[in-house]
């Protein structure tokens, strides 16, 4: 396989950067890494605010332990402030994946390009 699809596939189905990581550019798979892990970091911890927060008012009797309710208040939307951050941490992830896999392709092509350049120059 070559290296361009190895990276390209890595970094669209393990995690952005990992294409970068496997094609020596550890800086900029780095960045990817951290950027969508912070991003996915923020997500999850709204996630379980929310579910703590529905856990709580079933501990207090405020609602019922009935799969309907509990649905109808994890769908209900967050603040208008909090909604902003999760549409901008979803934004990043997509945003850090895309880069990622189009980035980690470029670069594997301009890797096997030098490759081949370098493979000419040898004397036979």
């Amino acid at each position: 396989m070559k290296r361009s699809t190895k990276a390209a596939l890595l970094s669209g189905l393990i995690f952005p950067g990992v294409g970068h990581m496997v094609l020596k550019q550890y800086l900029r798979g780095s960045v990817l890494m951290l950027a969508a892990l912070t991003a996915l970091i923020v997500i999850v911890t709204k996630a379980v605010e929310q579910a703590l927060a529905i856990v709580d008012k079933i501990n207090s009797g405020e609602i019922s332990l009935e799969s309907v309710t509990i649905t109808e208040l994890a769908s209900q939307s967050t603040g208008a402030a909090e909604g902003s951050i999760l549409n901008i941490a979803v934004l990043v992830i997509v945003a850090c994946w895309l880069i990622g896999i189009i980035d980690s392709y470029r670069l594997g092509i301009k890797q096997e390009k030098q490759l081949n350049i370098d493979a000419e120059k040898l004397p036979e």
